[in-house]
């Protein structure tokens, strides 16, 4: 069994790792159980670590100490490491609630600010970090995105308003933001957007845009809004930088349908746990499939 105290210690240690390596660490959303027991099965058997993240929607939905609670739970249980991201956190408050209940990283989303508040939140945010990991000798990573690329994960039938190449994140903004800052990790637009599109093709990577932006920070690269992006995209982009890789509305789909095929089938079917595994086997396929991919 790992020791809960090692976690943080070894969170950015292993990001480096497979980004010299050249593969990236998938993060993976959840809202219940269920969710969680299909992405840990996988990692177990895949034997690579995982990162869970969660939003403050999800945070909420599950409660901010009981998701700290399970992941612990399972750290104990299974053999590869599972780390525990507070996803999109869009408050100085929201980020101490996180931190202080011993999340190993947070997201500081100050996406749709004008630039200098952006730098502001964020700067603000990361200080205070600092101050406890001083205080408590606990590492906490923080990352933070720029450029705009939607909220919501969601099927949708064209591009989220405000989304476009004008918001694409530049090598220049991006060196700044980082120096200024002081980040751990760094999320760039490049084409990505969150959520999926509904019967039209995911926008195109600009991976010599990444690859320009990789090459002015030397901070690791994270790809958010990677549901949908096809599979010679993001072999692109880790081979460009990306070390974290976020899929969220493509696992939450597959496990919808699996429960959905499953009730269809079963219409007097009422007990959750036996539709709620066939969520599960649906979610795992995508799982696997992504995990494997991002080892290529």
């Amino acid at each position: 069994m790992k020791s809960l105290i090692q976690q943080g210690d070894i969170y950015l240690e292993t990001i480096t790792q497979y980004k010299k390596a050249g593969h990236a660490i998938a993060h993976f959303n959840i809202s219940n159980l269920d969710q969680v027991r299909a992405i840990v099965d996988v990692a177990e058997e895949l034997k690579q670590p995982v990162i869970i993240g969660v939003s403050e929607g999800e945070r909420e939905y599950i409660g901010v100490d009981m998701v700290r609670k399970i992941i612990d739970e399972l750290n104990q249980e299974y053999s590869v490491p599972i780390f525990l991201n507070a996803d999109h956190t869009y408050s100085l408050d929201k980020v101490k609630e996180v931190v202080e209940a011993g999340y190993d990283s947070v997201i500081v989303d100050g996406a749709k600010l004008p630039y200098e508040e952006n730098v502001a939140l964020v700067k603000e945010c990361v200080d205070y970090v600092r101050g406890y990991e001083i205080k408590n000798k606990k590492r906490v990573l923080v990352e933070a995105e720029l450029g705009y690329i939607g909220q919501s994960s969601s099927l949708n039938a064209s591009l989220p308003e405000g989304v476009s190449e004008e918001n694409l994140t530049t090598p220049e903004q991006a060196k700044d933001f980082v120096l200024r800052t002081g980040i751990d990790m760094f999320a760039p637009a490049i084409g990505n957007v969150h959520g999926m599109l509904v019967d039209a093709v995911e926008p195109a990577l600009h991976i010599d845009r990444l690859k320009d932006i990789s090459l002015a920070v030397d901070v690791p690269l994270v790809l958010h809004g990677a549901s949908g992006n096809t599979d010679e995209d993001l072999i692109g982009s880790i081979d460009n930088g990306i070390a974290i890789i976020h899929i969220n509305t493509e696992i939450r789909k597959a496990f919808r349908d699996g429960e959905k095929a499953y009730i269809d089938e079963h219409p007097n079917e009422v007990a959750p746990y036996k539709f709620g595994h066939e969520g599960q086997e649906e979610m795992k396929k995508v799982v696997r499939a992504k995990m494997m991919l991002y080892m290529k």
